[in-house]
């Protein structure tokens, strides 16, 4: 038989061909492939065949590389590929030549993105839309009519902001050109990029989804531009305004962007409220209710932290691919936004934007009575309520259908649980237990919600129902999605507490949610009565400070709780704790004069519902424990079974486990170690910190000195080498002057440097990742480097040496730490002499003692140091770390209140002499070396803060240049012999 003609049967497909074994994968799949790779690969898969030259050469593909490699402000350079070529060595070119065309190739993925790239939105044909509009409207009204239900456009509200005229883009092109503001894509990497630079992308531009400058940090960067507005009166609540600006949570937006960009579907962060205020351009809003997930949206919801994570088509491909398969019934409120116009979004409510023509607008979010208890609610631990929270019905469990069904709704317009069908509920969360891998997931059904449009409000009781009351608020994973960290949220309650006083009992409901405040002070209750102490006032309800233990303050006294870690972390240290003290009263050190007298100790444990309260005084086994199988079986019980040497053995067993195996104490629950302290007269140096004078900040520093030098002296416990029984070797220790030494065993290394270098090891390993998920503000540049900065043999930066007869030996002071002493941890009262009120105190505007709690009885008052607090954190160890929170912390990286300390601390931080000796020896011979090398390998953000001090470190080039800045005063230290 004759072949037909192939004219005759057109062009023929070359996907199979040109792509062999990988064309089995849809584009879709292929082109995500892609993305993984480097720029340089991409360019040689090119080379590869017809189609994946074609792949290879899509846009989307180079913008995404090109974003990935971004090092520095971006500009645009009339492509994407061009762009992130730019980024490729010098020495590469892209041939000059015209892009090649091949037929026989169809793709309805890529056709689909090229048409969204390209399409225009103005001749769009939206109506009014759904959303009411008002004008003038009262504070009462919002209350009443919107706040928590609905949301609403308001007119008139921006009328008189001078950014009513101001922000186009010709006025903030004169006035920020070279400014360089945050850009939002979905990328983990920072963008920034110039107004200037921005603008002419915006023009040059056909994305799908393109760059949009969403900035919360617009305030700091182009300060003029608060100036051009004011938070609109019907807003002004916000309990986040306890906080210092550079305290609280991100909350306010600078939004600008072009045709086609927006706001794929979400919930605001933390279920706060929001506004939003268009000052130029059109833009089209949709909104669902809470609960209701919209179509083409996945929640996927971890069930070891409760991180929320929503998978969602870009706001474009919503609204062409989606929006179109709704029925009437099915479609979301919405509205298009015009300038001058504010938009409500309530607590909850998901929301969608998309941007018909190049907007400009300002947004903020907030806290306030109506919506506190839900903040508060998204912040507490656990999984399903914040799947609740989110996707409603959807996310409960099959077990949970029936027992809801008796509890939902109170009010009469609140939907009724018998209009879903089972169908619909088929979806939801994997229980924890069914599988510890999986992450659950909810996914929207496709029956119709006729109930979300009958009134549908959160209530509070219905979604507290699904708290998991098992995880303990103290040492349960916190949400790494959460607007603000655990010790924040605590810190945010106790300011509240204090400020806000005619509003405790919204707090107290909040607080309750968050922190199971309710279940502590039965606790601390039963304490109280154990000891005939007073029982707690309403001022001492709720725990104070930002520690990982409940802390009270009562009239005379103090009690801490302990739950750090789980049990068996507690356990260790308040025996630690009172071992110290013991030893403090041993030796008669003068230290002892400066720590908290303590009154009593004890368990709390919870036995057939009723409480006990047992003393221990760290000594022995109380029978409670012996229980546990929590005790080490080496231990003496006469002595100190859960002291510093027991510590320092469980850190080395943890050292190589993962943080979910470390804390699989938390298992015995129902037992929880304290302590009784006196109270101390005065206040904390952190509410003094403004008003101090210089002279009284300097005697501060130098008190700091002393009595770091008297805790570093310290003898150190006898070790009983028996609880180290881990290690193959037999290892031995003398100590000397504080300063360790080996004797002869295999090793040559002591077990105490061992542990250490082994848990340093541990850190190095994933040390990149670990700054990478710390992310902003350190520099990714650097964090490409620190494998090379850190070094690989941790017996030079100990300055382990060679020392007589072969044997190794390291010249460090080993001593107990303190580990944390911040300015929450120091004490200060006030002294009999009246000095003249400070210029720092001055310029930070303090007000009367009837002012807010705070800053009473500072004007004009001299104030001593006198305590130092909280000593849980105890561990031997390098005395250098605990330079590092004072330092950065404390004195917020002020060198002279560095020399000041070191001036009468006056101990040796290590062997210099030997330096020469050890290989590199210009980089480990250097204090600042040391030290930068612990902050990098810290459990804590610690570069954060460094970051947060020295803004202008975050262009650092290398590592060393950080080192120097930070801790290069170390190098001139004469403390060593």
């Amino acid at each position: 038989m004759d072949e037909p003609d192939a004219q005759s049967l057109g062009p023929r497909d070359r996907r199979t061909d040109a792509l062999g074994d990988l064309s089995v994968l849809p584009d879709e799949t292929v082109c995500a492939i892609l993305e993984y790779l480097t720029p340089r690969d991409v360019a040689r898969f090119a080379c590869v065949s017809s189609v994946m030259y074609i792949l290879c050469n899509e846009e989307p593909l180079w913008m995404s590389l090109c974003l990935k490699s971004l090092n520095g402000p971006l500009q645009y350079k009339g492509s994407w590929k061009k762009t992130a070529l730019e980024h490729l060595p010098s020495e590469y070119e892209e041939p000059c030549r015209k892009p090649l065309y091949f037929d026989g190739f169809n793709s309805l993925f890529l056709y689909r993105r090229l048409y969204r790239s390209n399409t225009t939105l103005y001749g769009f044909s939206f109506d009014k839309g759904t959303v009411e509009r008002k004008e003038d409207l009262s504070l009462e009204e919002f209350y009443h009519q919107y706040e928590g239900k609905k949301p609403v456009l308001v007119t008139g509200l921006a009328e008189t902001w001078p950014a009513r005229h101001a922000w186009t883009t010709d006025q903030l092109l004169l006035n920020y050109g070279d400014t360089a503001f945050r850009i939002s894509q979905k990328s983990a990497q920072k963008i920034l990029m110039k107004f200037k630079d921005y603008v002419s992308y915006m023009e040059l531009q056909h994305d799908e989804d393109p760059l949009y400058i969403f900035d919360d940090k617009f305030g700091e960067v182009a300060p003029g531009l608060l100036k051009d507005y004011s938070v609109p009166h019907l807003f002004r609540e916000d309990f986040f305004d306890v906080l210092d600006r550079d305290e609280r949570p991100p909350f306010r937006w600078l939004i600008i962007g072009p045709e086609r960009s927006g706001a794929s579907w979400h919930v605001d962060p933390a279920l706060t409220s929001a506004w939003n205020t268009l000052l130029c351009g059109r833009k089209r809003w949709a909104l669902y209710p809470p609960g209701r997930v919209p179509l083409g949206v996945t929640v996927h919801v971890n069930d070891e932290d409760g991180d929320v994570n929503v998978e969602t088509p870009s706001s474009l491909q919503w609204w062409l691919d989606f929006y179109p398969l709704l029925a009437d019934e099915d479609k979301p409120i919405e509205c298009t936004q015009l300038p001058g116009e504010t938009i409500f979004v309530p607590s909850g409510w998901w929301h969608c934007v998309l941007n018909l023509e190049t907007t400009i607008a300002v947004t903020q979010n907030f806290a306030n009575s109506k919506n506190f208890e839900f903040v508060c609610l998204d912040m507490a631990p656990g999984y399903q309520h914040k799947g609740v929270c989110r996707a409603g019905l959807l996310a409960f469990g099959e077990g949970s259908f029936e027992d809801a069904d008796k509890n939902i709704f109170s009010g009469e317009d609140d939907y009724s649980y018998s209009e879903l069908t089972r169908k619909e509920k088929r979806v939801r969360i994997q229980k924890p237990g069914d599988d510890p891998n999986f992450e659950g997931t909810i996914t929207c059904a496709s029956k119709r919600y006729n109930m979300w449009k009958q009134g549908f409000s959160y209530d509070i009781n219905f979604l507290a129902m699904f708290l998991d009351k098992e995880r303990d608020h103290y040492i349960s994973p916190w949400s790494l999605g959460n607007c603000m960290g655990q010790r924040e949220m605590r810190e945010w309650l106790s300011r509240l507490w204090v400020g806000k006083p005619g509003m405790r009992e919204l707090i107290w409901k909040g607080a309750c949610l968050a922190l199971n405040a309710d279940k502590w002070l039965e606790r601390l209750t039963e304490i109280c009565a154990f000891h005939d102490l007073p029982s707690p006032t309403d001022d001492d309800r709720l725990p104070v400070g930002t520690g990982s233990n409940p802390v009270y303050l009562m009239e005379n006294h103090v009690i801490k709780i302990f739950v750090e870690g789980g049990l068996e972390d507690s356990l260790y240290g308040i025996g630690t704790e009172l071992e110290f003290y013991n030893l403090l009263r041993k030796v008669n050190s003068p230290l002892k004069n400066h720590i908290p007298e303590v009154l009593a100790s004890g368990i709390l444990y919870l036995e057939n519902g009723s409480y006990t309260v047992v003393p221990w005084d760290g000594k022995g086994i109380p029978d409670v424990i012996a229980k546990s199988n929590l005790v080490p079986e080496k231990c003496k019980v006469d002595g100190y079974p859960f002291g510093v040497w027991n510590k320092k053995q469980i850190e080395y067993r943890k050292a190589g486990m993962s943080i979910h195996e470390s804390s699989s104490s938390a298992r015995c629950a129902g037992i929880w170690p304290y302590i009784v302290t006196k109270r101390c007269k005065g206040k904390i140096f952190a509410q003094l910190r403004d008003g101090l004078s210089w002279e009284d900040t300097l005697s501060l520093a130098s008190f700091l000195g002393e009595k770091l030098r008297n805790l570093h002296l310290l003898p150190l416990p006898p070790l009983d080498y028996s609880i180290f029984s881990d290690f193959e070797q037999h290892l031995e220790l003398t100590y000397s002057n504080c300063h360790m030494e080996a004797v002869p065993n295999n090793s040559n290394i002591q077990v105490e440097l061992e542990i250490f270098i082994k848990t340093l090891m541990k850190k190095r390993k994933d040390v990149t990742s670990r700054l990478s998920k710390w992310g902003d503000p350190i520099p990714n540049t650097l964090i490409e480097k620190v494998d090379e900065y850190i070094p690989d043999d941790f017996a030079n930066l100990l300055n382990i040496f060679e020392g007589e007869n072969g044997l190794k030996k390291v010249w460090k002071p080993c001593s107990w730490i303190h580990t944390d002493i911040m300015d929450d941890n120091i004490h200060m009262e006030s002294s009999s002499v009246t000095l003249r009120l400070s210029e720092n105190a001055e310029h930070a505007g303090l007000v009367d003692d009837a002012s807010d709690g705070h800053d009473d009885g500072l004007k004009g008052k001299s104030w001593c140091p006198s305590y130092i607090l909280d000593f849980s954190d105890l561990s031997i160890g390098d005395p250098i770390l605990d330079l590092i929170p004072i330092y950065l912390d404390v004195f917020r990286g002020d060198p002279n209140l560095l020399k000041h300390f070191l001036k009468s601390y006056k101990l040796p931080f290590r062997r210099m002499s030997q330096c020469e000796s050890v290989e590199g020896g210009d980089k480990f011979g250097r204090l600042s070396y040391l030290t930068m090398c612990y902050c990098i390998l810290h459990d804590e953000n610690i570069l954060g803060a460094i970051f947060g001090i020295w803004k202008e470190l975050r262009t650092a080039k290398s590592w060393e240049e950080v080192e120097l800045t930070v801790w290069g005063e170390l190098n001139n230290y004469k403390g060593f012999t």
